[in-house]
């Protein structure tokens, strides 16, 4: 027993070693993940290069599920330290983490509200969650469109083609949103509180269909594939582009790309309530989420620069500060010290932590 005591210590100590000279290979941290999260993450990444003794980390896009899956494949100079989420790590995600020896901690780092925006040449859009997630969800009870009153319980394709069919009170104007990859956790997080909670947790013939189906609301989270929905890839900039060149399409995105573009976009309002900054703060606005970044332990003490990336954070993200006038809305000053204290203590993230 003792021998064989040894020889797992002595194969840990080797691991250790391992993985701190592949670690210190790379001089740099290396960030990937949420498009929503990148220019903060840049922001930050850029204030940090100031500082003549560490080199500028590397911040690349990807989407919420590359930022989480990627911080969780394995420790060494080949995976990132940080991955960023627009949508909080799930339970399962966070078992790929503890099946590749990964132990990470979750900070958050502010809120975002995700936007439905067009071109200011093209027609406002006043419409509420529910009829949104009706728009953009893939089924639909087959009597939705109101032509007829049978088969309610059956749920079908989607079959609107214009605003209008949902609501004569919205645009005339053909269905078509252009928005974020299943990557994205911005698309997840749209898809959830607007078509899973929005619409068919709430619609009265979508539960019904749904029962008979012996389905859950979770089945109304599939977007759209026959158009109507567009995948315009992770960087959002790209449909703020196509927005800019198409007065009569809409585009799904972080609040910060709106802000940033005010003088050619203009912003849904959804349920009553607007993408402003305001609204976004005080928790009034619809579709809010927040904002995370995931932080590999393993990494802390090795790569060069990672405490000083968290304590940059801590600098620009307060009410006046840096990140606030990028778009990003900021916690309350009891989260900011919450989290502040888990970039020292470090506590690692579990599973009941996710519940």
């Amino acid at each position: 027993m003792i021998v064989r005591s040894l020889r797992i210590t002595a194969i840990a100590a080797t691991a250790v070693t391992f993985i701190s000279g592949a670690a210190m290979a790379r001089d740099y941290i290396s960030i990937a993940g949420s498009s929503t999260v990148l220019p903060f993450a840049t922001i930050i990444a850029e204030q940090l290069g100031k500082n003549p003794s560490v080199k500028t980390p590397v911040v690349e896009s990807g989407g919420s599920s590359v930022g989480k899956k990627g911080v969780c494949e394995g420790i060494g100079t080949q995976f990132i330290d940080i991955g960023n989420a627009s949508s909080r790590m799930k339970a399962k995600e966070l078992a790929f983490c503890d099946a590749n020896g990964v132990k990470v901690t979750e900070i958050k780092v502010g809120y975002d509200g995700i936007v439905v925006a067009n071109s200011k040449k093209g027609t406002p859009l006043v419409i509420s969650k529910a009829e949104l997630g009706m728009a953009l969800t893939a089924k639909v009870p087959a009597c939705a469109d109101g032509k007829t009153n049978i088969n309610c319980t059956k749920m079908v394709d989607n079959p609107f083609k214009k605003w209008s069919d949902i609501n004569p009170e919205l645009p005339d104007l053909a269905i078509r949103v252009y928005g974020p990859p299943t990557t994205s956790g911005t698309r997840a997080s749209f898809a959830e509180m607007v078509n899973e909670k929005g619409y068919c947790k709430k619609d009265k013939m979508a539960k019904a269909a749904l029962k008979a189906a012996g389905a859950k609301a979770k089945v109304c989270r599939a977007m759209r594939t026959d158009g109507a929905f567009i995948e315009a890839g992770e960087q959002d900039n790209l449909i703020v582009q196509k927005l800019q060149e198409d007065p009569s399409a809409y585009g799904i995105f972080g609040f910060s790309y709106l802000d940033q573009n005010s003088d050619t976009l203009q912003g849904a309002v959804i349920s009553g309530t607007n993408p402003t900054f305001d609204e976004i703060a005080s928790g009034s606005y619809s579709v809010s989420r927040s904002l995370y970044f995931y932080v590999k332990h393993a990494h802390v003490d090795v790569v060069p620069g990672m405490k000083a990336y968290m304590d940059e954070w801590v600098k620009h993200w307060g009410d006046d500060g840096m990140l606030s006038e990028a778009g990003m809305i900021p916690m309350p000053t009891t989260e900011r010290a919450k989290y502040k204290a888990a970039m020292s203590a470090l506590p690692v993230l579990t599973a009941d932590m996710l519940k």
